[in-house]
């Protein structure tokens, strides 16, 4: 018997890094996964692979999000769990560079997104009297100095929005929890260096030598941890934890570091990104 068994669960942004882990992860305890993302060959693979259920849904619309939430419910007549992942990356420059466009579109997936889930979910949790939502944060929402600033308000936005759903939805025996995720090797940091999504996925590595030695743990943090943290959020084991964020950063927030030193290692971080991706292109 998994940690999950007989549970059902939603994955967002489960094609690739911390979603497609978490989507493996809830199956290998004994989930049903409903896996949604907008890669609709990503998620058909995904699917035939893990033996899933594959909805494609752009999270920060409303009526896709809706229709997600009735197909998991249609297929399995529940929803016990929602891991709000899908989550939008912003190149890293200075306010005064920042275009307004790309505030609105990290906003609208990684705020919004988190928003809609939670209230297609939230009536049927309601019902059953149970159910766990899990939102995935950032550490830069808790920090300065860790990503660009769009995404590191909109990330604390998720934060905020998920302690003040707690305690609306906890007396109902609903449990909503975040998770603040370090350094992790997914692509994207590629995609925010201007990589195309699906090449993004295949550069990793670059991520992994480099993200080894900037926290005290002195290695990468990989989609593995955040997972894991994942299945116990889910898991009757949590049963008593609610309003709270678990932060999976091997450290990195007991260190200090300033925006010029984020933005260099950024920047060299990009570089070689591309660098590797136009290599794997020929």
């Amino acid at each position: 018997m998994g940690a999950l068994s007989g549970k059902v669960a939603i994955v967002t942004g489960a094609t690739s890094g911390i979603g497609e882990r978490i989507a493996e992860a809830f199956v290998e305890e004994g989930a049903q996964v409903v896996a949604a993302a907008r890669r609709k060959a990503e998620g058909a693979a995904l699917a035939e692979r893990l033996g899933l259920h594959f909805v494609r849904a752009d999270v920060a619309n409303e009526a896709e999000v809706a229709a997600m939430v009735a197909a998991a419910v249609g297929r399995f007549g529940r929803v016990d769990c929602l891991v709000n992942n899908a989550g939008s990356p912003q190149p890293i420059v200075g306010i005064a560079d920042t275009d307004a466009a790309v505030f609105d579109r990290v906003m609208a997936v990684n705020v919004r997104g988190v928003f809609l889930g939670m209230k297609h979910v939230a009536p049927l949790m309601i019902g059953q009297k149970s159910g766990s939502i899990i939102n995935v944060a950032s550490i830069a929402g808790h920090r300065g100095g860790v990503s660009a600033h769009v995404y590191s308000a909109s990330k604390g936005a998720v934060l905020a929005l998920t302690r003040s759903v707690a305690m609306e939805l906890g007396e109902h025996g609903v449990r909503v929890n975040s998770l603040s995720p370090g350094a992790i090797v997914t692509g994207i940091f590629a995609k925010g260096a201007g990589v195309e999504g699906t090449r993004a996925d295949a550069v990793t590595g670059v991520v992994k030598a480099l993200f080894a030695h900037i926290q005290p743990i002195p290695r990468a943090g990989l989609p593995e941890d955040i997972a894991r943290a994942a299945v116990f959020l889910a898991s009757d084991g949590a049963s008593f934890v609610t309003g709270q964020d678990l932060i999976v950063d091997g450290g990195m927030t007991a260190t200090t570091r300033g925006w010029s030193e984020m933005t260099r290692m950024r920047g060299e971080l990009g570089m070689r990104l591309r660098k590797a991706a136009e290599e794997a292109g020929g």
